[in-house]
């Protein structure tokens, strides 16, 4: 996957003491790309925009236990 126009924000719910950050590119046609902002070099996760979608309906409804 080409991630070179990927443009990356970190979640709202990452904390600002460097700890647990994730970031999410939504800018890719038909694809969501999940890293980890410590290591923008590494994996990157990629979903389907309608997994992600259920992803965040999920968490948003408890039923991920977050």
């Amino acid at each position: 996957m080409d991630l070179s126009r990927a443009e990356w924000r970190k979640s709202s719910h990452s904390g600002g003491d460097g700890g647990q950050c994730v970031e999410v590119a939504t800018n890719l046609p038909g694809v969501v790309a999940v890293r980890d902002s410590k290591d923008p070099n590494g994996p990157v996760l990629s979903f389907t925009t309608n997994e992600w979608r259920a992803f965040l309906k999920n968490a948003k409804g408890g039923m991920l236990g977050i």
